[in-house]
């Protein structure tokens, strides 16, 4: 067999291997329907739901005893609230919160309670971006992150990274739920950036066909591919 033999048995090989390694489809969705589950913008009506050391305002009209700008909600996801108690908060949203206050006081101390309740603070808070990317890791998520600026911080996709199966995987009302994104669209201005929000987890998958290529060309020359060419 002749070396240009061996190097084309060697790519199919890899191709080969490339189709049987593919294994199951990504069942994520993608297109709009990732963008409903994982939307470009969290609007005013897309309350995030209330998290471990957040420090809330409560204001209880016309009761100025309960009302302060100093409650913090504890290690164990719970608010004190004067005669309302202990209440659950972290895994719930600013609005659920104020729906169970005004239960509690409506329903032995105040008629009709009017209550507002205002996340003043928020601790710092994180999302991870692993996969094909250079330097996978955890990173600080601000107001304005978007998918772009989240895959730069990780210092941008690898060589075998598949720019079209990026996925954001996020916690909504306590279900785990995620999106497939394309990349390579997103920054063509061709698809919209989503915002990536803190406890988001990012994966850019991996291509196995470009890798195995890539794998192919760093063995060639040890059967002397330029041989080839002369």
């Amino acid at each position: 067999m002749t070396k240009t033999h061996i190097l084309l048995a060697l790519a199919a090989l890899a191709l080969a291997t490339t189709g049987c390694a593919s294994g199951k489809p990504n069942v994520l969705p993608a297109g709009e329907a990732a963008y409903a589950t994982i939307p470009v913008h969290i609007t005013a009506d897309d309350e995030e739901d209330l998290r471990i050391g957040d420090r809330l305002a409560i204001r209880v009209l016309g009761e100025p005893e309960l009302t302060s700008d100093l409650y913090r909600i504890d290690g164990n996801g719970f608010v004190q609230v004067p005669l309302a108690g202990e209440i659950a908060a972290a895994g719930h949203t600013p609005s659920q919160l104020r729906d169970e206050i005004v239960r509690r006081l409506g329903a032995r101390y105040i008629r009709n309670p009017q209550v507002a309740v205002i996340v003043t603070e928020r601790l710092k808070t994180t999302f991870a971006v692993e996969g094909d990317v250079r330097e996978p890791g955890v990173f600080e998520a601000m107001p304005n992150t978007s998918l772009l600026s989240a895959i730069a911080q990780a210092k941008s996709p690898t060589n075998v990274a598949r720019l079209d199966e990026v996925m954001i995987f996020r916690s909504v009302n306590g279900q785990r739920m995620g999106g497939r994104f394309n990349l390579a669209d997103i920054r063509k201005g061709r698809a919209a950036d989503p915002q990536v929000i803190a406890g988001d987890t990012i994966v850019v998958g991996h291509s196995a066909l470009k890798g195995a290529w890539r794998e192919f060309l760093q063995a060639a020359p040890a059967f002397n591919l330029f041989y080839i060419f002369r």
